[in-house]
């Protein structure tokens, strides 16, 4: 017997250790001080549970074992794009780790376009795609599993369409 969409979500939330209802994903130089700082304080003042790597991470904590449990332990994930995410070996490390686990059990994944055309993330071109030239010089022998992960992430999360901001 099939189950139905709310069994599943009740049964990964059953299965998954969900401390985290949202796990937000961002390039803090870009928008920390700006729209994220904005979005986390609106989703905190509305009584959701949200990780923030500067609020949440503790002195001395392995940033990365750490971002890779609270991802694990989140429902969904906001991913900010900006101009410089691309450029962030360490965004794009972590955009694969969201998207994996979006693929393995129920886990929303809500896109943000700041100030960046959609196209420019799923094609890589642009600021994109210059981030991407000095990626492929710097990590030549790793092409083939760490940058194509990266590129195949950005395809997939564009793909999924979400929230577009522009400044006027």
């Amino acid at each position: 017997m099939a189950k139905s969409k709310a069994q599943q979500a009740s049964s990964c939330t059953s299965r998954c250790k969900c401390n985290y209802d949202v796990f937000l994903s961002f390039r803090g130089e870009d928008t920390r001080k700006k729209f994220t700082d904005h979005l986390y304080t609106a989703l905190i003042q509305a009584g959701i549970h949200t990780f923030r790597d500067d609020d949440e991470l503790k002195k001395g904590e392995n940033i990365e074992i750490g971002t890779k449990k609270a991802i694990q332990e989140s429902r969904l994930s906001i991913i900010v794009f900006s101009n410089g995410y691309a450029s962030s070996r360490w965004c794009l490390d972590e955009l694969v780790m969201i998207m994996e686990r979006s693929r393995t059990v129920e886990h929303t994944v809500v896109p943000v376009f700041d100030d960046v055309d959609p196209t420019e993330v799923s094609q890589q071109n642009g600021r994109f795609g210059e981030a991407f030239a000095a990626h492929e010089q710097f990590f030549i022998q790793e092409m083939k599993y760490r940058v194509e992960g990266w590129r195949a992430a950005l395809r997939e999360v564009a793909d999924i369409g979400g929230f577009v901001l522009q400044d006027r």
